[in-house]
Formats: structure tokens, C-alpha cells, sequence
């Protein structure tokens, strides 16, 4: 019974956020859905005794208070900021998140006040210019509204609601900076992003780039700074997951080290894994990315190290709730939230189900694990790939192969590298040099499968409902006996 209430209470409200992301709803209507869920729980509650009608007015009352909650976050720009569109205009404001450098400039998240009202717009600036987290600004531009663009791929990017999830509804090209002050964000995330930085100016002086680019991907998912061709090739390779903040990697990563520590007791193990997962999130500053990688990489691991899927099934559904809850934008609008979503549901639920099929595989250096694990990723987030980003990789299977096993030696030397560099520079060399002969080994590959003429093609127009139907295929091939179990139970 409580199991039933569980998932009704899930799905409901995965589901009334999900209506709610593509369609408006009045909340009069929304509190009459509400009224009619009570009434039908109460029903069947008191005089009908049907369990299955409890389930369905559960639903219902769960999928309002999806709608609700998205309604609460759901607020437009304050007027007054309207009046300033299209014109220079002057503003004073805090960044309250750390740059994200690309090719030819720099982002900042910067939040700006008018008297009691208060809103983020998205500053685009040279590369020249030094702003950091912290900084209290005052900048002159034109204020724009953000506006959907059309990638290489011929997908469209729904900009707008990528950018309206962090509550950005503006952006500023260009503007006169000045620096009032330094400092002022909150102490701990200074203090990360103060550590972050000064792990990467370590490591990046014992490894050249563009070997140290990769290295800041991935254990820090620093990808901004690579330029348009390097970023293609590991798109082309479908290994672009290596360098990006998902639960993936990290469990690779602390998966390796609880095998180091394999030798003491399963808790000493696990606790070493749940730290290495705890220390990336301390190192990427603590942004929501990181946090969610964290929290989908320490449910799959300990989902491999206890075996019963089923208890960690709700774990993992729960935490999707939890993140959607706090953020109901991330479950349409955060590309990163579902593809770490997916990527885990593989890891935890399929890999073991195809590992049957690479017993050929030699167990050394857990290349059988690794491989099983990246075919099963790869099959999952597919489709997805398909969808949204129009393009399929034909050497995805064989360059993750060459490459995946050498990711976590390479990216823990590349941890050795920071914090011995902070000890003294002497400490890094050592680790750097090892670290540089894998990483020129890996973009090796990658330069080499990226290059072939067949690497990858273009599919601009994925049908929604071929990946829906793909999705379903998966579901029911995955957890078809567990669905008809519950509902059989539930009409009992």
C-alpha cells in the first residue's frame, strides 16, 4: 500500500509539472481539480473501500499540486525593468555566479535591484575583462530580452526558457563596466571558487594545452574554454559525457577509488566513494550541476554495491522529485538534469542486464564493467541525443571503448596534480607528466575517429514521438513485470 501511495504520488507530480512546462493553467481550475481529488480520496476512503480509486484521487491531488508549484515559480520580469528594453540604460547589481568562458567572450550572471524590485540579466564581456563571483558592478548597455537561435544541427535552442530556469530574463552585450567592490558574495562559495581557481592555475602549469583543457573537463566539467572545433570532434565522438557535470563520471571515478580501498571493510569503502563524490561538488564551487551529478552518482554507486535495484529505484525517483520540486524548470528546460537522469537510470538498471553479453570481455582493469556500462549509457541516452541535439555518432562505441577505461587513472593523477601543485609545484610534475601521456593518448583518439568522413550525421528533425515510443520500449523491456505487478495489486 505505501509503496502504491509512493509511486502515485511521483508519477502525479512529475506528471502535473510536466502539463504545466508546455501549458498554461488557471489556478481556479487548479484548486478545483484539487476539491474534486479530496472528494474522490474520501469516497472511496469511506464508503466505496476501492483502493484503486484512492490511488487515482491521490493522483490527481498530487498532479494539482505539480501544476501549483510550478504556478509559484512561474513569476514574469518586474514591469519596471520593461520600461528599460531596447535603450542604454544604467544598473547596479552583484554577480552571483562564476564566469563561463567561451571562444571569443565571457558570461556573467549578474542580479540587479530597483528599489524592491529585483531581477538577472546575463552580461556578455571580453575575455579581457577580470570579474569574478562577488564583484558588486555598476555597467551601462542595452537591455535585451534573450531569443531562441538555431544550432548546427538545424535544431532549435529554446534559449528563453534555458536561461528563465536560473530566473534570467535579460541580456546585456557589451556593456562599460565599472568595479565598486570584490567580495561580497557568500563566504563559502567564495571560498570554493577561490579553491577551484587556484586548483586550476596549479594543475594547468604542470599540464600544456591543449591536454590541460581536457583535464578541467573532466573532473571539473570546465569545458567553456575549448574552442569550436575541439568541442565538435568530442561531439562527433560521443564523447562529449566525459567532460560534462553528470552522474557518469563521478561514479566512475569513486567506484575506483572504493576498489582501492577494497580491502577494508564495504563502509570504509562506500564512505571513500561518498567522499570522492562530496569533494568534486566542493571543487566545481557547489552549483546546482554539481549537486545533482553528486547526489545521481552516490545513488548509482551505492546501487552496484548492494544489488537491490529496487530499494534504490525509489531512492533515485525521490531525488528526481526533490530537484524538481525546488526547480521545476529543470525537468523540461535542463538538458543536463535529464541527461544525468537517464545516464544513471543505465548505469543502475541496464548495464546489468546486457554485462551477459560482453562475457567475451576480459575482467582486468574492470574493462568488461566499463564497457557494459558505456554501451548501456549510449543506448539509453540515444534517443534523447537524437532529439534535442540532432546528431548521431557512428564511432561512439568504439572511442568510448579506447578511451573509457583510461578515464579514471587519468582523472585522479589529474587530482594529485591540483593539490600536490598547492603543496609545492615540484609535487605536480610527477603527476602532471602522467597525467599528459593519457590525455594526449584520449584527444589522440578522439582527433582520430572525429576525422573519419562517416564519424557522425546529421538528423535535424527527430520525431518527439518516435523518441516517446523508444522511451516506452525501454520502460516496459525494464520494468514491465514491476508495472503490471502494481497494477494488478491495486485493482485486487
Amino acid at each position: 500500500m505505501q509503496d502504491k501511495v509512493f509511486y502515485a504520488s511521483c508519477f502525479g507530480f512529475i506528471f502535473g509539472v510536466l502539463l504545466r512546462s508546455f501549458v498554461f493553467v488557471d489556478l481556479y481550475l487548479v484548486i478545483l481539480f484539487m476539491l474534486i481529488a479530496l472528494a474522490i480520496i474520501l469516497f472511496y476512503s469511506l464508503i466505496s473501500k476501492n483502493k484503486w480509486g484512492i490511488f487515482v484521487g491521490i493522483f490527481i491531488l498530487v498532479f494539482s499540486l505539480g501544476i501549483f508549484r510550478f504556478n509559484m515559480v512561474d513569476v514574469s520580469a518586474p514591469a519596471v525593468f520593461e520600461s528599460s528594453l531596447g535603450q542604454k540604460a544604467f544598473f547596479s547589481g552583484e554577480i552571483i555566479d562564476e564566469p563561463s568562458i567561451g571562444d571569443t567572450n565571457q558570461k556573467f550572471s549578474v542580479e540587479i535591484k530597483n528599489n524592491k524590485d529585483k531581477t538577472k540579466v546575463l552580461l556578455s564581456v571580453n575575455l579581457n575583462e577580470y570579474l569574478k563571483y562577488g564583484d558588486e558592478i555598476n555597467f551601462e548597455g542595452t537591455l535585451e530580452k534573450p531569443e531562441n537561435f538555431i544550432t548546427d544541427q538545424g535544431k532549435e535552442f529554446d534559449y528563453i526558457n534555458y536561461l528563465r530556469k536560473d530566473g534570467i530574463f535579460y541580456v546585456m552585450r557589451y556593456p562599460t563596466i565599472e568595479i565598486v567592490s570584490h567580495g561580497n558574495g557568500n563566504f563559502i562559495k567564495n571560498a570554493l571558487f577561490y579553491v577551484k581557481e587556484m586548483f586550476l592555475n596549479k594543475m594547468n602549469l604542470a599540464i600544456r594545452e591543449p591536454e590541460s583543457l581536457l583535464m578541467g573537463g573532466l573532473i571539473l566539467g570546465e569545458k567553456a574554454s575549448f574552442d569550436e572545433s575541439l568541442r565538435q570532434s568530442f561531439v562527433d565522438t560521443g564523447t562529449i559525457h566525459i567532460v560534462a557535470l553528470s552522474g557518469y563520471n563521478v561514479t566512475i571515478v569513486a567506484e575506483w577509488i572504493m576498489k582501492i580501498f577494497s580491502s577494508f571493510p564495504k563502509n570504509i569503502g562506500l564512505g571513500a566513494g561518498i567522499f570522492s563524490i562530496l569533494l568534486f561538488v566542493l571543487m566545481t564551487g557547489g552549483s546546482s550541476t554539481a549537486v545533482r551529478a553528486g547526489i545521481m552518482a552516490s545513488l548509482a554507486l551505492f546501487a552496484r554495491l548492494i544489488g537491490r535495484n529496487y530499494d534504490v529505484a525509489r531512492a533515485l525517483i525521490l531525488a528526481g522529485i526533490v530537484m524538481v520540486l525546488i526547480n521545476p524548470f529543470v525537468l523540461v528546460f535542463d538538458v543536463s538534469f535529464q541527461l544525468s537522469f537517464i545516464a544513471t537510470v543505465a548505469v543502475i538498471f541496464f548495464a546489468p542486464k546486457i554485462e551477459k553479453y560482453f562475457l567475451w570481455v576480459t575482467t582486468r582493469f574492470e574493462l568488461r564493467d566499463i564497457i557494459s556500462v558505456t554501451c548501456a549509457a549510449y543506448i539509453f541516452v540515444l534517443p534523447f541525443i537524437l532529439y534535442k541535439m540532432g546528431n548521431l555518432s557512428l564511432v561512439a562505441l568504439p572511442a568510448n571503448v579506447l578511451i573509457l577505461p583510461f578515464i579514471p587513472f587519468t582523472m585522479i593523477l589529474g587530482f594529485l596534480t591540483g593539490f600536490t601543485g598547492i603543496i609545492w609545484y615540484v609535487f605536480a610534475i610527477p603527476f602532471g607528466s602522467l597525467s599528459f601521456v593519457l590525455l594526449h593518448y584520449e584527444l589522440s583518439v578522439i582527433s582520430f575517429f572525429s576525422n573519419l568522413p562517416f564519424a557522425a550525421l546529421s538528423v535535424p528533425n527527430f520525431p518527439f514521438i518516435l523518441t516517446l515510443l523508444i522511451y516506452i520500449y525501454f520502460i516496459y523491456r525494464l520494468f514491465g513485470r514491476s508495472i503490471k505487478s502494481f497494477f494488478k495489486e491495486a485493482l485486487e
